[in-house]
């Protein structure tokens, strides 16, 4: 069995002894129970691992000596979603899902039809994004940890998409409307791909005119409608059949 993944900002060198403490401490020595001579997988969060044994506990903090490190090489192609901002009670579902399936950046996006208004609060709400993938990327023991960029606007997602394409990415708007299909589309050969993701409300018409003038390809992921909060897994599991992600 796999070791359980906790995260450590400054993992030591092979043969000291590292300290995990804080929220992670007290995860691993009182909700997990984690005892002397049990092994833990550590990461940084940004690609580095070290298994560990540990060597020591106390209440809210564990001791472990660094038995040896690597460096996990991130999966191509990269993958971007741009999710329109889900209704509360799925909110931190949606990241959950999608840091599970995969997922390398999150850009929260307050589109016209969402049902959720971030605006006035969008500071405590992308922590709460955060929070949810770093939970999510230690259940499903990711040694890195999803970006969630600061919420954006219509107008700065267009220049996202729209530079993007510029760099070679594949940019799909996920759309049931949409007249080409998600697995059309030439992900095994991109380096980079961008999945838009719309409220509740679908994404409305000047947004799809305006994505599409940017680069986007409106597409059907598939033969049934999705839910906001789990088309970007769906989506990001599809990836890993067409693409080497998998």
């Amino acid at each position: 069995m796999a070791a359980t993944v906790f995260y450590l900002d400054d993992i030591p060198e092979t043969g000291a002894v590292a300290v995990l403490d804080g929220q992670e401490g007290r995860h691993a020595a009182t909700v997990r129970r984690i005892r002397v001579g049990e092994p833990i997988t550590l990461s940084d969060g940004r690609g580095l691992l070290a298994e560990s044994e540990v060597v020591a506990t106390q209440r809210d903090r564990l001791d472990l000596r660094i038995l040896n490190r690597t460096v996990a090489q991130r999966v191509t192609p990269t993958v971007t979603v741009i999710q329109a901002v889900p209704k509360s009670d799925r909110s931190e579902l949606a990241v959950e899902l999608m840091t599970e399936a995969g997922v390398d950046t999150v850009v929260p996006w307050q589109a016209a039809r969402c049902i959720a208004n971030w605006e006035g609060k969008a500071a405590k709400a992308v922590e709460k994004w955060r929070a949810a993938a770093r939970s999510a990327a230690r259940q499903s023991r990711r040694p890195y940890i999803p970006e969630v960029a600061d919420l954006h606007r219509t107008r700065e997602i267009v220049d996202l998409v729209r530079t993007a394409v510029s760099g070679g990415a594949i940019v799909a708007a996920l759309h049931e409307s949409g007249a080409g299909k998600f697995t059309e589309l030439p992900f095994a050969e991109a380096s980079e791909v961008i999945l838009v993701v719309g409220p509740e409300g679908g994404l409305d018409d000047s947004e799809i005119a305006a994505l599409t003038e940017a680069g986007a390809a409106p597409v059907l992921l598939g033969p049934t409608v999705l839910r906001t909060s789990t088309a970007a897994a769906v989506a990001l599991g599809a990836l890993g059949a067409l693409t080497t992600r998998w």
